[in-house]
């Protein structure tokens, strides 16, 4: 991917994570919330976050000099 692919993908999925984090909570909020759905939000955003990590670096790579 070119570099703008991946800032546009960071982008995206950084929004995404922002959005899981709002419906997690609201989610979360709820009496007798659905445990398993919300379970799976909260995986969702780790693979969002690990996602998010390796795209970063991707972008900027850790260059020892």
């Amino acid at each position: 991917m070119e570099t703008d692919e991946l800032i546009e993908r960071l982008h995206t999925i950084s929004e995404e994570h922002r959005d899981l984090d709002t419906a997690i909570a609201a989610l979360s909020r709820e009496a007798g919330h659905d445990q398993v759905q919300l379970a799976r939000l909260k995986k969702r955003k780790l693979r969002l976050r690990d996602e998010i990590a390796d795209l970063r670096d991707r972008i900027r790579p850790d260059i020892i000099a």
